[in-house]
């Protein structure tokens, strides 16, 4: 074997290794797919979630639980962006939301309220070698106090 086909082989070896390793990092939940999607509608309650999705812990800030929760969840998804997208436009409103906003483009956002509740979807097209989409979708009351700052 020559010194080529050596360095060759351990440069394989060592980027198969290396991505390997990066597949197998994270911090998704464990257990069998119907155990990973009862844990997330005990957080998320009412808001289907498309199939084999996720939830990214260290990305996610979830406060509260159930139909009241608040905050960010980052989820990791297996369908392209447009499958991501369509589910979430033909599920919410079955679920009692309302579309009040839906932009599809490369990153697409999409609107809903819910009785006193607003939630935002964005969907991305996810990395090379990770998952197909990460879906964002941020919930927060609709009538929140907001205060603008104030210029002195």
């Amino acid at each position: 074997m020559t010194a080529f086909q050596l360095f060759r082989r351990t440069a394989v070896i060592t980027l198969t290794l290396l991505l390997a390793a990066c597949a197998s990092s994270g911090d998704s939940p464990t257990g069998t797919p119907s155990e990973v999607q009862e844990i997330q509608s005990q957080l998320l309650g009412d808001m289907p979630l498309p199939a084999a999705s996720k939830i990214i812990g260290s990305d996610s800030l979830i406060i509260g639980r159930g139909d009241n929760w608040v905050g960010r969840v980052v989820l990791s998804g297996v369908q392209t962006p447009t499958d991501i997208y369509a589910f979430f436009q033909a599920e919410y409103p079955k679920a009692g939301w309302t579309t009040i906003s839906a932009v599809k483009s490369k990153t697409s956002i999409l609107v809903f309220t819910k009785g006193d509740r607003t939630s935002t979807v964005e969907v991305n097209e996810g990395s090379f070698g990770g998952p197909k989409t990460i879906i964002t979708i941020t919930a927060s009351p609709k009538n929140a106090n907001v205060v603008a700052p104030t210029k002195k």
